[in-house]
């Protein structure tokens, strides 16, 4: 399971300025706002991005200035691997060294949508034994009590993080992960087609 939400892309405007500046070439820009305030990237802005995007990394740093930020929703094994991505991406976190009392565990909060009805069952018997610990460590504030927890929570266990990344990043997420063998990367490659101009610029093929 995964899920997206308060997508935001920013400093469009500002990177096709920037591309532009090694030819002079800003008299030739043909962007715009729409009524909504919405960056729309004119005839000649796109044509250029489009050319510099397949010309390669050492022409297209563009797309480096090219913000995003989203709400992902995810379990513990898929960010294990969204962590490879390191360079030129930022991410905030919910706590799960100071939160992870805060609340009931229910199974709610991990992804089991692939799992079978068995296995289901274990897990739902597991969920229960973790909201028995969570209680005991509300009740006596024993440490050993709350290590139980941190050590049995499954890597299903889902958290949101708020996270910040460049065009550039999505080009490489995009192409390395939208054959994956996890579905979670499936749905994140299917969020990054919906950005602005993300096929002229992102997917490319």
């Amino acid at each position: 399971m995964l899920k997206i939400k308060d997508i935001e892309v920013m400093n469009l405007k500002n990177a096709i300025r920037g591309a532009r500046n090694p030819m002079n070439s800003w008299d030739r820009s043909d962007s715009f706002f729409d009524e909504k305030g919405n960056y729309i990237l004119g005839e000649n802005d796109l044509s250029l991005a489009m050319r510099l995007r397949k010309a390669g990394g050492d022409h297209r740093k563009f797309m480096r200035q090219i913000f995003v930020t989203m709400d992902i929703t995810a379990p513990l094994y898929w960010w294990k691997e969204f962590d490879t991505y390191k360079i030129g991406t930022v991410a905030n976190s919910t706590s799960t060294m100071h939160k992870i009392t805060s609340m009931p565990f229910d199974i709610s909060h991990f992804s089991t949508d692939k799992m079978t009805p068995e296995t289901l069952k274990v897990m739902q018997t597991l969920t229960d034994y973790l909201e028995h610990l969570r209680k005991q460590f509300l009740e006596k504030k024993d440490k050993q009590v709350w290590y139980d927890i941190i050590q049995l929570l499954p890597s299903s266990y889902n958290q949101m993080r708020t996270c910040t990344m460049n065009y550039e990043n999505l080009v490489n997420i995009y192409h390395a992960r939208k054959n994956h063998k996890l579905d979670e990367w499936h749905t994140f490659c299917d969020y990054v087609k919906t950005l602005p101009y993300a096929q002229e610029l992102i997917i490319c093929e």
